[in-house]
């Protein structure tokens, strides 16, 4: 399934909603380039929403990587909300859940202070 992608913000965040399969095909460097001009404009929460991504690669993992690195390297933080069974299971394989914060929904993300 084809990715797909909307960003909005607000006075806590940018979030990043994305739809379809992680795979790091050619819309990977675009949601790169995201997290980069939101660094540029200052931006330092960052919030992936993955509650419409089936399946993520070796590749989409590197592209989650990869936005952390480039929050992380301005003081910023990058959330995930809303993982699948399957995307959930692959965070714990990798380790990845605990470098990453993961909430079980955006709504859950707004509402933490």
């Amino acid at each position: 399934m084809k990715l797909t992608y909307q960003t909005e913000k607000d006075d806590k965040a940018q979030y990043l909603y994305i739809k379809g399969d992680l795979i790091g095909d050619e819309v990977g460097p675009k949601l790169v380039e995201v997290v980069s001009d939101a660094v540029e404009e200052g931006v330092k929460t960052f919030v992936v929403d993955l509650s419409e991504v089936r399946y993520i690669s070796s590749s989409g993992i590197g592209l989650l990587i990869t936005m952390l690195t480039k929050m992380r390297n301005v003081g910023g933080e990058v959330y995930l909300t809303s993982p699948s069974d399957h995307v959930k299971k692959l965070l714990i394989i990798t380790k990845l859940n605990n470098i990453f914060t993961v909430f079980d929904s955006v709504e859950d993300f707004k509402n933490k202070d």
